[in-house]
């Protein structure tokens, strides 16, 4: 780990003008932060210290909603009561995530500025267009079992690690963000990561001197909520695939269909028209099996992930089945 100053923001316009400062980066429980930092991944000159900006409240809101703070942890996150009553596909996604010691120190906005876990990224021995532009990205032609088939591009395949940002997406969340002038302003969950296009290095659309200040969840609905998350081994591990799945049932139709996916693309991916396949339908491997068409037409795989396509399209059968009480 590299040598670096450490500074101490004492409220959320301090935090904002201390992270403006160039290399400057924000810290909170610092769960894949200083991960990064011991394998010079991430080598910032200052390290700024958001634990007393407040933040951290989980509350209801006027419409019906819950707000969720940015320094809320994942431990208070998912045992909250309105969570797990209203929003168990966030609690059950976020208990999948990481061991207890982690969600005590894991935050809502940490989480959701997580970064990959590709080889090539945590090596920096190796090609990474994301660590280093213009180096090549040694997973296309290398290990990339972990690695994604859907949104890749020829400068990057690595896939968004998390599992709480999933079911976030699922529930159609909004990320609130403040900015180093006091400007705030909300932007889609579904819309706050990036793909890696061009420009693989930028995960999300966080500007120097941003920072998230919570995320609000809308007003709950009816029907069953699922998380499923499919992994190497049975102890946490980063998910191969995952799904987020709000479905309604009206009589022997599907009447509402909101899904999300992980493991599969650089960020949780969400595709209306998945949902669209299925609303107005009666369950059925069919359909089930159509649904997955639609999530699958562009899918690519590398070789050694390869798997995940047929993966994602049995996952996606099981959930809905589970969902829906259908029989494959």
């Amino acid at each position: 780990m590299r040598p670096f100053d450490y500074q101490r923001a004492e409220g959320i316009d301090h935090a904002g003008q201390l992270i403006a400062a160039e290399n400057a980066v924000a810290i909170a429980g610092g769960t894949n932060l200083l991960d990064l930092m011991k394998l010079q991944v991430e080598t910032p000159q200052t390290l700024v210290d958001v634990n007393r900006i407040g933040h951290a409240e989980i509350e209801d809101s006027d419409d019906g909603g819950l707000w969720i703070g940015a320094l809320a942890t994942n431990t208070d996150t998912a045992v909250h009561p309105r969570v797990k009553a209203d929003y168990p596909v966030l609690a059950r996604a976020i208990l999948a995530g990481a061991t207890q010691q982690l969600r005590n120190r894991a935050t809502t906005g940490g989480n959701l500025c997580q970064r990959t876990r590709c080889y090539y990224f945590t090596n920096i021995d190796q090609p990474c267009n994301k660590r280093d532009p213009g180096s090549g990205c040694g997973a296309i032609d290398g290990i990339a079992r972990l690695h994604a088939v859907l949104g890749t591009s020829d400068q990057c395949i690595a896939t968004y690690p998390g599992d709480m940002a999933v079911a976030l997406s699922a529930l159609d969340a909004t990320v609130h963000i403040t900015s180093a002038h006091g400007k705030a302003r909300t932007v889609p969950v579904r819309d706050f990561h990036r793909l890696p296009g061009h420009t693989p290095w930028k995960d999300n659309v966080l500007e120097p001197g941003e920072l998230i200040t919570g995320v609000s969840l809308p007003a709950p609905v009816e029907g069953t909520q699922i998380y499923r998350k499919v992994r190497e081994r049975s102890s946490y591990a980063f998910a191969l695939c995952s799904i987020a799945a709000i479905v309604e049932m009206d009589g022997d139709k599907i009447a509402r269909a909101d899904l999300a996916f992980g493991g599969l693309a650089h960020k949780p991916w969400h595709d209306p028209e998945v949902g669209e396949v299925l609303v107005g339908q009666k369950p059925g491997a069919k359909l089930f099996d159509k649904a997955a068409d639609v999530l699958l037409r562009d899918a690519r795989g590398y070789g050694e992930n390869d798997f995940k396509i047929p993966l994602a399209r049995r996952t996606l059968a099981a959930v809905l089945a589970e969902a829906t009480g259908a029989e494959l």
